[in-house]
């Protein structure tokens, strides 16, 4: 009788082409889909031209632009700056040239990589996904086994369909219980972050199971797996379940008839086997969790909103000590000060981690009837043209507008200082972003990460607030 498994181990061993060290532990891996967008992608094709290389499975692969693009309500094909125009124009001469599909700035699927992918149906339970983006770990949700790689390894890839990848450790983190009313997907990862450090999953693969994660919808395990990599996984995943074959079934790109009824039953099979060995286990009461919000310069400087500002003073080491100093200092805050009288300049919804339709809907929830404080600039930037006319259908635009939010494009846009949507030195903002590091929403400025429901609230209230104290 085979030894039990997990799920991350089935879905490494059913990729694995060949064994590279004695360990076993080094792998040669097949990839099944990848995304590519015009940020990371141009020094990979550049070695491909050099080389005459080919790509071994263009319809594999599926090219984006969403980083450096404006996110302008009247969209058009100009870049902010000159250097984006450049990756967006060779970006277009390279999918052209190597046979790959292209979503550009004006396609209708336009959208950030990782909320595209999966709407369309791109990626599937069971696939290992390769992508020049962190976040693809997004892909976990589905049963897949998604994983940044660099540009050495795109080549590789984009000319083999393979990546030489090494073994992680499988982590089970088991969330009991329910989630209580005003407390969401992005509260949860970001409590486990907080608990285990940004490195505390360094060299691991997640596994999310229990009660609380079978109630999240899809789009909810996302935002979960989407951020895991903020506590150092490389891999995020989740069994694929009913309520994934559901999200699936409509899709332009699932598979259709008789392939459906055979893909879905070989999917039922995609979970981990009883007692199989978890190199680690943490376990989280869903119940205690509360609305979560980010005080310093990582994603794991985060407390309840209901807390104060931390004290440095009373970290467990110098190096934590030192760290909590430094963040301080940059967000100009002082310890001990509450966190819901932190005024803020910005709000933004938005990114591969919270701006899909339910996102947006959960905002929208909080506005109406309510608007932004004075002095405060809000704008919410789909996370894809699909999602952004789903919402006008919706009458979400105007919820927004009347609140005093700007309607955008769809783009990465303000989570990371790459196009012209930037905060300015010393600007705060409550943001639904997935990173907090100095200077990444430009330089100087201050980033809060939360729900998009507590960004709507912070954007209200003119300061950082508790979403529950407002009734939503």
């Amino acid at each position: 009788m085979d030894a039990p498994r997990t799920l991350y181990d089935k879905l490494v061993d059913s990729h694995t082409v060949a064994t590279l060290d004695a360990s076993g532990e080094t792998v040669l891996l097949y990839i099944d889909r990848s995304v590519l967008n015009e940020y990371t992608s141009p020094q990979a094709f550049t070695g491909l031209r050099e080389a005459r290389r080919t790509v071994w499975r263009p319809k594999a692969l599926l090219g984006v632009v969403d980083h450096v693009n404006s996110t302008t309500p009247h969209r058009t094909l100009q870049m902010p700056d000159p250097g984006g125009a450049e990756q967006v124009a060779y970006f277009a001469r390279n999918c052209r040239d190597f046979g790959i599909e292209l979503f550009d700035v004006l396609h209708p699927l336009q959208g950030i990589e990782h909320v595209v992918a999966p709407e369309l149906g791109f990626i599937l339970p069971g696939m290992a996904v390769a992508a020049g983006d962190s976040h693809t770990t997004t892909y976990g949700a589905l049963g897949a086994l998604g994983f940044g790689i660099g540009t050495s390894d795109i080549e590789h890839m984009l000319a083999s369909s393979t990546v030489v990848y090494r073994r992680l450790k499988p982590m089970r983190v088991e969330v009991t219980g329910r989630l209580p009313a005003g407390v969401v997907a992005k509260d949860l990862v970001m409590s486990l972050i907080g608990r285990i450090g940004a490195d505390g999953a360094t060299g691991y693969a997640i596994e999310f199971a229990g009660e609380a994660i079978s109630a999240l919808s899809v789009e909810g395990r996302m935002t979960i797996c989407n951020m895991s990599v903020e506590c150092g996984a490389r891999g995020a995943v989740i069994a694929p379940d009913a309520k994934v074959f559901d999200h699936l079934a409509a899709r332009p790109r699932a598979p259709k008839g008789e392939l459906w009824a055979r893909a879905v039953e070989a999917w039922r099979n995609l979970r981990s086997d009883d007692h199989a060995p978890f190199a680690r286990t943490v376990a989280i009461r869903a119940e205690a969790v509360e609305p979560m919000v980010t005080w310093g310069t990582s994603p794991d400087q985060a407390v309840s909103v209901a807390g104060v500002v931390p004290d440095p003073d009373r970290e467990a080491t110098p190096a934590r000590r030192r760290d909590a100093a430094r963040a301080l200092d940059y967000m100009g805050l002082a310890p001990g000060t509450p966190l819901q009288e932190v005024p803020i300049d910005r709000a933004f919804i938005g990114s591969c981690t919270n701006a899909r339709i339910e996102d947006l809907r959960q905002a929208a929830d909080v506005l109406r009837g309510r608007h932004v404080a004075t002095g405060v600039r809000a704008m919410v930037v789909p996370g894809s043209s699909a999602v952004r006319r789903q919402a006008e259908a919706e009458g979400l635009d105007r919820v927004f507008t009347a609140a005093g939010f700007e309607w955008r494009q769809s783009g990465c846009s303000l989570c990371l200082a790459m196009n012209d949507d930037v905060l300015a030195p010393g600007e705060r903002c409550a943001s639904s972003t997935n990173r907090n590091f100095e200077g990444r929403q430009g330089a100087g400025g201050r980033t809060h990460l939360m729900s998009p429901a507590m960004v709507a609230a912070a954007a209200v209230s003119g300061r950082l607030a508790d979403v529950r104290r407002l009734g939503a």
